[in-house]
């Protein structure tokens, strides 16, 4: 039995589990999951049904002891608080955000994720600087700028709804955030050496995310920092190798990894709405009933002058956000 095998059985342990609940309680990428899932089955050890699965008798002789859950329940596991002093406004704000489209690939993180977000990047000391946010589905451009404390904040997407809804919001809450369309194929003039963070959630092909980081780079101005999503989901351990080894090539060092930082709630506006594209719905052929799509939270810092892995204009394609890992993708 592996790890990946032994942490399905160990939740088990407890009751039965929706098969959404124990993709987020594992590590595996939903290719590998599945494929434990359905061993564990063929094994005897689980039964699954109804989207629901639970420990054959042989199963339960295989635990040794009942998982119990260890995790913080103040913070979600996080280690961070959020800011309660900009909640309120965000809150407010976030009810009226463009919905999702599926062209994009776009999803966004739940509220309490993104003010812990704001909450981190505080403690690590990079609030004060100016700040390059790169495709704000999240409108992290606008939490960020709620402190009041970021001497400037820049955010970029390539769907115009977004940048006209927090040019607007910027306007009417007197906030110091800028939003310009942009699609990240192009290198824009505008946006290199300008920045001392730059912030992303991008997509997990290995094109699409060096293509993200790139654009990150190119715009910092010295030895700045860069944060981004990561999930194991879509990206197995081979692809965060080859993702680290990107990082160190372009002169960074990963300071922080915060695990299942980030939440991407089925509140009936998000990516879940268009659920029946996604290739893992239709392989455990069960409706999602559980918040299973979480990412780690990634610090990277510059030890020498950044250089970015592409420059210029490029042409990716549907390989920006499609490889044989995207099974939480629309197809």
């Amino acid at each position: 039995m592996d790890r990946i095998e032994y942490q399905i059985l160990s939740l088990l342990s407890m009751g039965s589990a929706s098969v959404w609940k124990l993709i987020d309680f594992q590590d595996a990428s939903l290719p590998e999951f599945f494929e434990k899932l359905e061993k564990l089955k063929k094994e005897g050890l689980i039964e699954v049904e109804g989207g629901r699965a639970r420990l054959t008798k042989k199963g339960m002789e295989s635990v040794k002891l009942e998982w119990k859950n260890l995790k913080c329940n103040q913070c979600e596991g996080t280690g961070y608080l959020i800011l309660k002093e900009i909640k309120e406004d965000y809150e407010k704000i976030s009810q009226n955000r463009p919905k999702p489209i599926e062209k994009y690939d776009q999803g966004y993180i739940s509220i309490d994720g993104v003010l812990r977000r704001v909450s981190f990047i505080m403690e690590r000391g990079d609030l004060h600087s100016e700040i390059f946010v790169i495709g704000d589905d999240d409108l992290l451009s606008i939490a960020l700028s709620l402190t009041r404390i970021p001497k400037k904040v820049v955010a970029v997407d390539i769907d115009e709804r977004l940048i006209d809804f927090i040019n607007k919001i910027a306007e009417e809450y007197d906030l110091n955030v800028e939003a310009y369309i942009q699609d990240l194929q192009e290198e824009n003039e505008k946006f290199l050496n300008r920045f001392d963070v730059f912030i992303t959630d991008p997509v997990e092909t290995l094109p699409g995310i060096k293509l993200f980081l790139s654009r990150g780079v190119a715009s910092l101005k010295g030895k700045g920092a860069g944060y981004f999503g990561l999930t194991t989901l879509e990206a197995s351990r081979k692809k965060w190798y080859e993702i680290q080894k990107m990082i160190h090539e372009m002169g960074f060092v990963i300071t922080d990894i915060r695990r299942q930082f980030n939440v991407y709630p089925d509140d009936g506006r998000n990516f879940f709405d268009f659920q029946d594209k996604l290739p893992i719905v239709k392989k455990l052929n069960a409706r999602v009933d559980y918040n299973w799509y979480k990412s780690a939270f990634y610090r990277i810092e510059a030890i020498r002058k950044p250089k970015p892995l592409i420059k210029g204009n490029v042409k990716l394609g549907k390989k920006i956000y499609v490889d044989d890992e995207s099974w939480a993708t629309p197809m």
